[in-house]
């Protein structure tokens, strides 16, 4: 069975909202901050994940983003992206050519379960705000780990919105990225039945 784990970066106030600029929101870019050596430090993480990773699970519109600057570039890192399985929630299968790709057809909360019961490891959420939303919201997370960049963005969507129940977790792990990041490890602690 495989745990399926969020994976992303924030802000301090828990903006995922635009990090490169790219989608044109007033206060985009806020991940080009991170520069130097705290760059190079988050680097080595996120490559590090990628190896210890069985399956990348996605929403349609962060499978695109990711696709149009991995797929070709080029090092260890991406060719272990390209190596890996990724599956993606949605109703659209045009342009999906990253090597290893699947659409997960059908009801995503069914397709996620299915999914999590066939992979051995680490089922690594990267961004996906929507999905992730979708995925806590039928208890479908079983770990968090956030890297949250020392800015408070003020404005933008968030990660966590409004949910159908508290969420409980538990932090499992805190350490510094580089200089000026946390790194932290929250695991999703399972309702207990009534």
């Amino acid at each position: 069975m495989g745990t399926i784990v969020v994976n992303t970066n924030l802000t301090l106030d828990g903006v995922v909202q635009d990090p490169t600029g790219d989608e044109e929101f007033s206060r985009g870019g806020w991940f080009d901050s991170t520069v130097g050596p705290d760059r190079s430090a988050w680097a080595e993480v996120e490559a590090a994940e990628a190896e210890a990773t069985a399956a990348i699970l996605m929403g349609r519109r962060s499978y695109d983003w990711f696709a149009s600057r991995w797929q070709e570039r080029p090092g260890t890192w991406a060719d272990r992206l390209r190596a890996v399985p990724k599956y993606v929630v949605t109703s659209r299968t045009d342009g999906l050519g990253w090597d290893n790709t699947t659409v997960l057809d059908g009801d995503p909360v069914e397709a996620v379960k299915r999914l999590r019961d066939e992979v051995e490891g680490d089922v690594v959420v990267y961004a996906s705000r929507q999905l992730v939303q979708t995925l806590l919201d039928h208890d479908l997370v079983d770990e968090l780990r956030l890297i949250v960049l020392p800015t408070v963005l003020g404005a933008g969507s968030r990660l966590f919105g409004e949910t159908a129940a508290p969420v409980p977790v538990r932090l499992t792990d805190a350490r510094m990225i580089g200089d000026g990041l946390a790194f932290l490890t929250y695991a999703v602690v399972s309702p207990q039945p009534a």
